[in-house]
């Protein structure tokens, strides 16, 4: 079972920023058992949610061919609780971004009033990984495809974002 913590992207730029929407739903079985009688989304899942959009964001820079992790959130603000009926807008931006990783900063927002802010860690896999499979071949680029990224996305030098020509098509 895959947990997207995003419902789709807004905006996605290559190399640069990208933008999600996250709508909480009373449906979300989490909101039920987290606090009893006082649902709202826990804190930890939406750096979850933030972490896909930035993750899928510096993943796609090389076209997915280096494995990326989530290394490290060395900063993680929450100015106000988000309850059902709630839209979040997550928003990251690659700081830098290097052979062995990238540095993120991101928001997320409750309309105009910031929800939180944070600073994440991305490591690419060396190549002690090279022959071990974390997901299934094309899944990240599905991922993208049906969070709409392809559709609203553009490349560095403004063109169109396009799909890798290697989509090996496995959700």
């Amino acid at each position: 079972m895959r947990w997207y913590w995003i419902d789709r992207f807004i905006e996605f730029e290559s190399g640069r920023y990208a933008k999600a929407v996250k709508n909480v739903s009373l449906a979300e079985e989490h909101l039920h058992d987290h606090f009893p009688g006082y649902p709202i989304m826990p804190p930890s899942l939406i750096i979850e949610g933030v972490a896909q959009t930035a993750g899928l964001l510096v993943g796609e820079y090389n076209q997915f061919k280096m494995k990326v992790v989530l290394a490290k959130v060395p900063r993680a603000v929450f100015y106000h609780e988000a309850k059902p009926g709630d839209t979040l807008i997550y928003t990251a931006t690659i700081d830098a971004i290097h052979p062995h990783g990238a540095a993120v900063h991101a928001t997320s927002h409750l309309g105009d009033k910031l929800q939180a802010e944070l600073e994440l860690v991305f490591a690419h896999l060396g190549d002690e990984f090279a022959g071990r499979q974390l997901f299934r071949p094309g899944t990240l680029t599905h991922m993208m495809r049906i969070l709409r990224a392809y559709e609203v996305g553009r490349a560095a030098d403004g063109s169109p974002l396009v799909e890798p020509p290697d989509d090996r098509d496995a959700p």
